[in-house]
């Protein structure tokens, strides 16, 4: 009897937690189908806001990749929607909310077949050869705005803005923000460095108080005495930009200085403001009459400047120094010695003007033009920093477009019609693979359907007008209506987005549905993790104690 019994084998550590098979697949499917309900209300126009309060403060937002992000989801199966949309928002900038919203769509739409022990794999080849099709669709479907006059180009890229717009906070507002984007971002032209469109935030005043600066505009610095006595505006100064300090230093350790006489004592004193006069001689020998520095311009040296009239300002940012450096043509110096014309940059107005309760530096007119500042006003802080996320949004849209110049229509109109395609094509199928491809164009009216119950419309109702329309010929661009809950044609109504936005989602969203059913066990294991963090305190603590005893028996001797 004993010489039958088989030995135990142990492969993991006591307490490791397993789970494997179809019901964690399945468990996973229920994990991401949850995290989406949480962003689900977020979509379209008439999208709700969600507030998160944290340790770092209240946040309100309706932008899917700011949600995710701030949830702290620790669920692992779930973290790879949270992924999904980061990379969505920082390919792309819009469309979290949709591909988090799909991907979990598409898992849900799986998830019977998984329960009755259909093999994922079949699921996955199925999904990945529908996301092929779907996206070479909307390739296909895709207008290029391509070859148009600089004017008609910006009216369809403010059209695309106000689409993504329409559905934040500022919504009231969208066309007015939507023509500052496009003109913000044609301003940096081809350059792909984000950073050159600064946003400044001023609480106060209303939305319809932002303006664009076509230059730099930043927030007046710390000042010292004297600096009310500079001119506040010139036209097309010289502009010296520096990363040095102009100020008297103190010795930042004792210097001990041994003297025969005592009037060798001045001398030194004045080795001192020698070199700082020198400094600053040299600043307006230059010819600027605009001296900034990322590091500090004392109060000698303002005193100075103002005499001479000579605006300056230090402390500059870093980010700012460098947007003005690429607008104005300047060079930042890290010597005052020998600063030749070629250096300094120039633009053709500079004023300090109060905008709210602050005071802003603006240099505007600037010859290379290849940056742009876009000041935000409003109410509360919260619903400042929301602006701004939104603007994000759209800046990332408009640029996408100009690169890619190809838009589709809108309001759920495109998904409407690939899931058409899909279904069409799927009668062409054999076998299995028939119902999953069938499942997936299911899956894609997710977003006129969510559009539908954001607005409070019948989404079963609008959504068999939409089949209708999309089944007869000529109704490819027929999207929801959210104004009067009926179905328009999105392009008329100029709803458009890149088409580099939905192909971005549709892959993102199938490649995560595809590696989410693949996973078949989750190994856990947080008493080990626990065992080995306790394990290394202990020995953090006991090691100190040795040292200290080893130093303490060296000092006896």
């Amino acid at each position: 009897m004993s010489s039958m019994m088989q030995p135990q084998i142990i492969l993991l550590k006591e307490g490791t937690d397993t789970s494997q098979g179809r019901a964690q697949v399945v468990s996973n499917i229920s994990a991401c189908t949850a995290v989406a309900d949480t962003v689900r209300t977020t979509l379209g126009p008439r999208g709700m806001d969600k507030l998160i309060h944290d340790d770092k403060g209240t946040t309100i937002s309706n932008d899917g990749a700011t949600i995710m992000r701030l949830l702290d989801i620790v669920h692992p199966a779930a973290k790879i929607l949270v992924d999904i949309a980061k990379s969505q928002d920082s390919e792309v900038g819009d469309g979290t909310t949709t591909v988090v919203l799909l991907a979990a769509e598409f898992m849900k739409e799986a998830k019977p077949y998984v329960e009755d022990g259909v093999h994922c794999h079949n699921i996955i080849r199925s999904y990945r050869s529908a996301g092929n099709m779907a996206i070479e669709r909307v390739k296909e479907l895709a207008v290029s705005i391509e070859g148009k006059s600089l004017e008609e180009k910006k009216s369809l890229l403010a059209k695309c803005a106000a689409t993504t717009l329409s559905s934040k906070l500022i919504s009231g507002e969208k066309e007015f923000f939507a023509s500052m984007v496009v003109d913000a971002v044609l301003a940096i032209g081809h350059d792909d460095r984000l950073n050159l469109i600064g946003i400044k935030k001023v609480p106060g005043g209303t939305m319809r108080d932002s303006f664009l600066v076509n230059g730099v505009a930043f927030k007046k610095t710390f000042s010292y005495a004297g600096f009310e006595q500079q001119p506040k505006k010139f036209l097309n100064p010289k502009i010296l930009l520096l990363n040095i300090e102009l100020e008297l230093k103190s010795e930042k350790e004792n210097a001990e200085i041994r003297l025969s006489d005592p009037l060798q004592y001045q001398s030194i004193v004045d080795a001192e403001w020698n070199i700082i006069y020198d400094k600053l001689d040299k600043c307006v020998q230059s010819g600027a009459k605009i001296v900034l520095s990322r590091l500090a311009i004392g109060d000698l040296a303002t005193q100075y400047f103002a005499d001479r009239d000579i605006f300056c300002a230090g402390r500059v940012t870093e980010e700012d120094l460098q947007r003005l450096s690429s607008a104005t043509g300047g060079t930042v110096q890290t010597s005052v010695n020998n600063v030749i014309d070629e250096v300094l940059g120039t633009c053709e107005v500079f004023e300090e003007k109060q905008v709210g309760n602050e005071r802003f530096n603006i240099f505007s007119g600037c010859p290379s033009g290849q940056t742009a500042t876009i000041v935000l006003r409003g109410g509360a802080d919260q619903f400042i920093e929301e602006a701004e996320r939104s603007l994000h949004d759209a800046i990332m849209i408009v640029r996408r477009a100009v690169r890619n110049s190809t838009v589709v229509p809108g309001g759920g109109a495109i998904d409407m019609e690939i899931s058409k395609y899909l279904r069409l094509h799927a009668r062409n199928i054999a076998g299995k693979s028939q119902v999953f491809v069938n499942s997936f164009a299911k899956a894609l009216e997710v977003i006129p359907r969510q559009l539908c119950d954001n607005a409070g419309f019948d989404a079963t109702d609008v959504l068999n007008k939409l089949r209708q329309k999309h089944a007869a010929d000529g109704g490819a661009n027929y999207g929801v209506d959210i104004n009067t809950g009926g179905i328009a044609d999105s392009f008329a109504n100029f709803v458009w987005e890149p088409a580099v936005v939905k192909i971005n989602a549709i892959n993102a969203a199938t490649e995560a549905a595809c590696l989410i059913l693949s996973v078949d066990e989750t190994v856990k294991n947080p008493k080990s993790e626990s065992a080995q963090g306790d394990a290394a305190a202990m020995g953090g603590r006991g090691g100190g104690g040795m040292r200290g005893r080893g130093g303490r028996g060296m000092r006896r001797r």
